[in-house]
């Protein structure tokens, strides 16, 4: 009998994590589809091949400039590493290629989009401030302990061409470089290279995403409230809002959860205890969970890798505890702990509305990208890390099939 007991109560603890996840998604999917389209618009108009030119050495106008093309790239943490070593391999300084990295993953349009669903506006404002300061952070240590040596390093083992995970995402360039903005956008080549980019973006993420969410719901509805105001030492309000930037990268690395799938979770701890800076420092650590260490150590060695944990966890802390006082300051940290996690539910409002405006949008994208080769694409970008040639042939594909329904549109 007491068995039975248990399998129910197992059954109902797996049921309210799973409703738990899918109310969290559903609340958060028309921000999803409207930060990846918004994504897929900048990153076709916006090339790749002119990165390495333009990030010749790690001055201010390169850091800048680095900062700026990853926010028009994808948030796919994953992606960002491997073109950041891409774009190194290829000429562009170290500190920039990083500086690049670091904006792909925290100056993206869908992640500030996914923390004011969540969380609300002030999380996104604490993102998009403390992002430029991490990475000036980061670019202050590179300068003071960074080596010629260990450059050198790095290069060599990047020219080694160990293959780390999306490769094929990093090399494939679909961008329309000709023309007014308006026009490349809305232009026969634009509009395909625009369902390539938000599918592509989608292939590369939803496994990030589905885990994150699952992992916020079981935590959620499994963890008591009272075991995270332990952990992160709320009774203590001072050394909580330093404790909160140390341990929160530390739970990043352990939940293996990257990109803007670990929104869901940070959104479950600031409901639980941790600081406001906590919850920032735990966002910035997307690229230092456990498998992208090992991805560094693949790229660029040992020795170098163990320095970009280093210095990528110190950056983080850093940049967290100055936005937690500077907004403590401000009186702009959130007076009451409310991210959309359990009370998250599915009913017609008008998030329901927006999920079917934007699910119109994504499927109209969708049955675009199957008419114009996407499929192919999707198998070009994951053989590509075997065959570097693919990502050269990728652009003209894409071109060909633009043309195609060009002249299909024509004809009808």
């Amino acid at each position: 009998m007491t068995f039975l007991f248990d399998i129910a109560g197992i059954g109902r603890a797996v049921w309210e994590s799973l409703s738990m996840a899918f109310a969290m998604f559903w609340e958060i999917l028309w921000a999803l589809i409207l930060g990846f389209g918004l994504s897929a618009v900048v990153q076709a108009v916006v090339s790749k091949r002119e990165m390495t030119r333009l990030l010749p050495d790690d001055s201010t106008k390169s850091i800048s400039i680095a900062c700026g093309l990853g926010a028009a790239s994808s948030s796919c943490s994953y992606a960002a590493v491997a073109l950041a070593r891409s774009i190194f391999r290829k000429g562009a300084d170290f500190t920039a290629a990083i500086a690049f990295q670091f904006a792909s993953t925290n100056l993206v349009i869908e992640l500030g989009i996914i923390m004011i669903v969540l969380m609300g506006w002030q999380f996104a404002l604490a993102e998009f401030i403390g992002g430029p300061v991490m990475i000036v952070i980061l670019a202050l240590l590179f300068k003071a302990f960074l080596t010629p040596r260990l450059v050198e390093g790095a290069r060599r083992q990047a020219e080694r061409g160990l293959k780390g995970i999306m490769e094929g995402h990093a090399e494939m360039d679909m961008a329309v470089a000709e023309g007014p903005l308006l026009k490349r956008m809305f232009s026969e080549e634009g509009k395909t290279a625009i369902s390539h980019y938000f599918v592509m973006d989608w292939h590369a993420l939803w496994k990030d995403i589905g885990v994150g969410l699952l992992l916020a719901g079981a935590l959620g509805a499994l963890v008591p409230h009272a075991f995270w105001q332990s952990f992160f030492f709320t009774s203590h309000p001072l050394f909580a809002k330093l404790w909160g930037p140390l341990v929160g990268p530390l739970v990043a690395i352990l939940s293996f959860v990257c990109s803007i799938g670990n929104v869901p979770l940070a959104a479950v701890l600031w409901n639980g205890g941790i600081s406001f800076g906590g919850v920032i420092a735990f966002i910035f650590a997307d690229l230092i969970v456990l498998p992208i260490l090992n991805i560094y150590r693949k790229y660029y060695g040992l020795k170098v890798s163990v320095f970009l944990f280093a210095t990528f966890y110190a950056a983080m802390v850093g940049a967290a505890l100055l936005v937690e006082f500077l907004f403590d300051l401000l009186g702009l940290i959130p007076a009451t702990r409310s991210a959309k996690v359990i009370e998250a539910s599915i009913t017609f409002n008008y998030t329901t509305g927006l999920n079917i405006i934007f699910l119109v949008i994504a499927i109209l994208l969708l049955v675009r990208f199957f008419r114009t080769g996407g499929p192919e694409m999707l198998r070009m970008m994951d053989g590509s890390g075997e065959h570097g040639h693919h990502h050269d042939h990728s652009g003209h594909h894409c071109q060909r099939a633009a043309e195609q329904t060009a002249k299909e549109g024509t004809a009808a």
